[in-house]
């Protein structure tokens, strides 16, 4: 199978209004969704999919980090089965807040964190989220196993 056969895992991902986040998801070059768009939101992933998702700093610990727009996505049991990967974006100035959507969304799903980066990201940010889905989306077609790259000899 070539790479351009193998289904793209989609990434839905909120964003503030600074739109670093977005522009982050837009720079990956396969289906993203905006979870700020109520249709997107009330809609169901038809398979696998990957969260990407900022953290904040409210003030409030106990609405601390997790956007709205991902909380309420994520309410749905078949939504959050679906659900293969985290990926964050953060900002180090938040201190113990860093990532911190990120991580409580993978620990209390039992998925994995996929990837972290700051802000709207770098270029090698990118670089290294595409290689990463990339890999992702030959895993979940079946052509390698979780640890295997496609050049691994085993």
């Amino acid at each position: 199978m070539e790479a351009r056969d193998i289904p793209m895992v989609p990434v839905y991902f909120s964003s503030s209004s600074s739109g670093m986040v977005r522009s982050f998801a837009q720079r990956l070059q396969r289906p993203v969704f905006d979870l700020t768009k109520r249709e997107v939101r009330q809609s169901v992933p038809d398979g696998p999919w990957v969260l990407l998702t900022p953290s904040y700093v409210t003030g409030n610990p106990l609405n601390d980090t997790i956007p709205e727009p991902a909380r309420r996505f994520l309410s749905r049991p078949r939504t959050r089965r679906l659900m293969v990967g985290v990926m964050g974006s953060g900002n180090r100035n938040f201190g113990a807040h860093y990532q911190a959507a990120c991580r409580y969304i993978a620990r209390a799903s039992g998925r994995p964190v996929l990837f972290e980066f700051e802000l709207q990201g770098t270029p090698e940010d990118v670089a290294e989220a595409r290689r990463i889905l990339a890999e992702l989306d030959r895993r979940m077609a079946g052509l390698t196993k979780p640890g295997q790259s496609r050049t691994s000899t085993r």
